[in-house]
């Protein structure tokens, strides 16, 4: 009994949830796929840095080559898209995907956390009424918070009015009817 009553007492001392960040306030949403974007990101840069050294050294060594002056510009145009542009696209893929977002209760802001081009962990923040709903849907896209795009997995957030209050969606609507009705008197 004496080891539960110091866990008690152990827990009660600590001044902050497990969910707070002192900078960025609450935890409110944790993406799941995010060490999977960090280790394809990261697989693929570094079987790109892996081509860039090795293949002009296979070339020498073994001696492949080609007569053709057009046939060599194919090969290494060839070698130099997926050395190049696949790390680009997965980029350009994932950069809106949110690792974490947190929010701060008393300024109504949220820091979004994402992956940069360099692997490194990017915070943006910005507030509840620069986040706009695309009007149609798109693949990579939730919302966009000061014209970057965010990509978030509603399910995944442990307090779904967390995700009303994100998009809006805990705001009245307004309906001015004499709007409604200036096109149909017209008729």
């Amino acid at each position: 009994q004496v080891t539960s009553f110091q866990a008690v007492a152990v827990r009660s001392l600590c001044t902050s949830s497990p969910h707070e960040h002192p900078e960025h306030g609450r935890l409110v949403y944790k993406g799941n796929l995010a060490k999977a974007v960090l280790g394809v990101k990261f697989f693929s840069y570094s079987t790109s840095i892996f081509n860039l050294f090795l293949m002009p050294y296979i070339m020498l060594k073994t001696g492949i080559g080609f007569d053709s002056l057009l046939v060599q510009a194919a090969f290494y145009g060839l070698i130099g898209f997926f050395t190049f542009v696949t790390p680009v696209t997965l980029h350009v893929l994932t950069k809106g995907y949110v690792i974490r977002l947190y929010y701060k209760d008393d300024m109504d802001t949220y820091t979004a956390i994402t992956y940069n081009a360099i692997l490194a962990e990017k915070a943006t923040v910005f507030h509840q009424k620069d986040v706009k709903i695309p009007d149609i849907t798109k693949m990579f896209t939730t919302f966009y918070a000061k014209t970057k795009s965010m990509l978030v997995n509603p399910t995944l957030f442990p307090n779904p009015q967390d995700y009303d209050h994100l998009m809006g969606y805990d705001k009245s609507f307004y309906f001015n009817l004499e709007e409604e009705k200036e096109p149909g008197e017209r008729k």
